[in-house]
């Protein structure tokens, strides 16, 4: 085996916990999320964002400051964490598209709690996802994308128009297309075309081989390209956990050998249990994209999205190695 090259890992957007750890429970502490985010780092992600979900601005609050005083703490980990993602508050409340999230916590956009999110935050705000058909998202696109912030869309029934609007107003990036999203749309004005079509936007996706099956990934490296593409886990806290029956956001979730995690009653997915490192093999297995192309999807582009120099990043515990026959492993 011919070892290709060494990285110094993978870069996620979206992670909303791991090894039985939610970055947006009540339960959170700073000694748990310090050890979701150690031990995530030597599973092959060099550096991401702690995503934390619509919520209450009291547990909004007081999750981001538990995070914030950790990372105040602890300089080397900061090193790995450029910043924060808020998945909500302002999305839509719809059923299909609030998705997991509890819709009596979605809030209508409003650069005031913006704002104040983003002091709990204490400045590290990197990423806001929100909802381009409720009105008022224009306006806080451009309020945030003046704050430094980086707004992508969705969790919403948006079409072209509402997509172009905030394409506009500053967004740059469409989080986790293909999903969040409710299972029958209009077949031609939805959110995935309307999406896709949009080539200022970049496209944040799943592909740990359960959120988006084969042939929608073959569509969105044809539609998109490897240049707005941009590889996410939205991992939840089952991530990084052994089979077995976990709670996830109230449900009964099975984590199945394969990585599937779902809830037999709902007979819905409840989350990704995927490392990044797993999520670009799934790539590199389908033969979709040359080493180069996987690269930018899993490195460089996640990082030009937030505005952050690759040479920033530390590399993870062990670094990523890739070699053609056995695609990328830890080192």
């Amino acid at each position: 085996m011919k070892t290709v090259l060494k990285i110094p890992g993978f870069v996620d957007l979206q992670v909303n916990g791991f090894v039985g750890v939610d970055f947006s429970s009540e339960a959170l502490t700073e000694e748990s999320f310090v050890h979701a985010a150690r031990t995530l780092l030597e599973r092959g992600t060099a550096a991401f964002l702690p995503t934390l979900i619509t919520n209450h601005q009291a547990l909004l609050r007081r999750n981001l400051t538990i995070i914030v005083r950790a990372l105040k703490a602890d300089a080397v980990l900061a090193r790995h964490i450029p910043g924060l993602h808020l998945e909500g508050p302002f999305i839509s409340r719809e059923p299909g598209a609030v998705g997991a999230h509890d819709p009596a916590a979605v809030h209508v956009p409003s650069c005031e709690v913006f704002d104040r999110l983003r002091e709990w935050a204490g400045g590290r705000l990197r990423l806001l996802t929100l909802a381009a058909d409720v009105p008022g998202a224009d306006r806080l696109t451009r309020h945030a994308v003046a704050c430094g912030v980086t707004v992508s869309c969705g969790h919403h029934l948006a079409g072209p128009e509402d997509v172009r609007r905030l394409a506009d107003a500053g967004a740059s990036a469409l989080t986790h297309l293909g999903n969040g999203m409710p299972n029958q749309v209009h077949r031609h004005n939805n959110p995935l075309l309307a999406g896709l079509a949009e080539e200022r936007l970049k496209v944040l996706f799943i592909p740990d081989g359960h959120h988006l099956p084969d042939h929608v990934l073959n569509v969105f490296a044809r539609a998109a390209g490897a240049d707005r593409l941009i590889a996410t886990t939205d991992a939840a806290s089952a991530a990084g956990l052994p089979p077995g029956t976990y709670n996830v956001l109230g449900n009964r979730a099975v984590l199945e050998p394969d990585g599937r995690l779902h809830n037999p009653e709902k007979q819905c997915l409840v989350g990704s249990s995927a490392t990044l490192l797993a999520c670009m093999n799934v790539l590199h297995a389908l033969g979709l994209f040359p080493l180069d192309a996987l690269l930018r999807i899993g490195f460089y582009n996640p990082l030009r999205l937030i505005g952050i120099e690759p040479a920033d990043i530390p590399s993870c515990k062990h670094g990523v190695i890739f070699a053609p026959d056995t695609g990328f492993a830890l080192h």
